[in-house]
Parts: structure tokens; C-alpha cells; sequence
């Protein structure tokens, strides 16, 4: 590791201990050149997870935009954050534990509305709206008649 003061490619290592929750190593490092300390951090390289959209395009996964998704379909309902990071959580954790690195928007969509479908049945009407894109009120009233019917 190249010293970040004097450019020196010899260290030594003082102290390691996991960091970010058990996914990466913090080290600190002592140069022999000029003994500056600096602190490196050493993780598991991984190849990007990417979600195949409806029109075949591929972008990175993003944490956020379910986030987003999930918060205005959420509002003013009685849904803790707390509700909506574990679900957030658990979704990543099924998308990332993925043997392929490629998951199509509709896969999560769907892991999504299951899980939020557990937890407050008005916000998954409001997400199944703008993920389904419902073209009228009929394929709106069929979506909630299909809820009724499994209740």
C-alpha cells in the first residue's frame, strides 16, 4: 500500500477490526518511510446487480428508488420507518443474495408488493397503482376485488 504522505510502498499494519457491519476490514496502517498513519478499508470485491427494466435497458440496483417508492405509497398510513427499512432490508437482501447479477424490475416490484401487502393493505393498493400502471378504474376495482376475495 503506497503511503498517501511520502508515496512509500512499505507499512506496516497497527490494528484491524471489522467495519461496516461485519462487510469490510478497517486497518490502520504505519509507514516505515516517514511512520505517517493512515486508515485503509478492505472489502469483497462483487460484480453490480442490475435490474433489467420494462424497455430491456439495464441500470444499477437502487436502494433509493424503492425507498422513494415505498415512502409515497406509505404517507399517511400507519407504517413506521422502522416497518419500511426492514422491509427495504429484506427486499435488498433477496435481490443481492441472487445467484444472477441481472433481476428484472418486475421481480422486485413483486417482492415488494408481497411484503408491503403483509404490512398495511392501502399503501400496496397505492403502490400496485403506479407499479401496475392501471389504465382505468376497472383494472383498479379488479385488483381490490381480487384483495377482497383472499381476505
Amino acid at each position: 500500500m503506497k503511503c498517501p504522505f511520502c508515496g512509500h510502498d512499505e507499512d506496516r499494519v497497527i490494528d484491524s477490526r471489522p467495519a461496516e457491519d461485519g462487510a469490510a476490514i478497517r486497518r490502520r496502517r504505519e509507514c516505515i518511510g516517514c511512520n505517517g498513519r493512515f486508515t485503509t478499508y478492505e472489502k469483497i470485491e462483487t460484480l453490480p446487480l442490475l435490474v433489467v427494466k420494462k424497455d430491456g435497458t439495464r441500470e444499477p440496483f437502487n436502494r433509493d428508488k424503492i425507498l422513494n417508492g415505498l415512502l409515497k405509497a406509505c404517507e399517511k398510513r400507519p407504517v413506521s420507518n422502522e416497518q419500511l427499512i426492514e422491509l427495504l432490508t429484506f427486499v435488498e437482501g433477496q435481490v443481492q443474495g441472487a445467484v444472477n447479477r441481472e433481476i428484472s424490475s418486475q421481480d422486485i416490484g413483486e417482492l415488494v408488493m408481497r411484503k408491503l401487502k403483509e404490512i398495511d393493505e392501502v399503501a400496496y393498493v397505492r403502490f400496485a397503482s403506479v407499479y401496475r400502471q392501471f389504465k382505468d378504474v376497472n383494472s383498479f376495482l379488479e385488483e381490490l376485488n381480487e384483495m377482497l376475495n383472499k381476505s
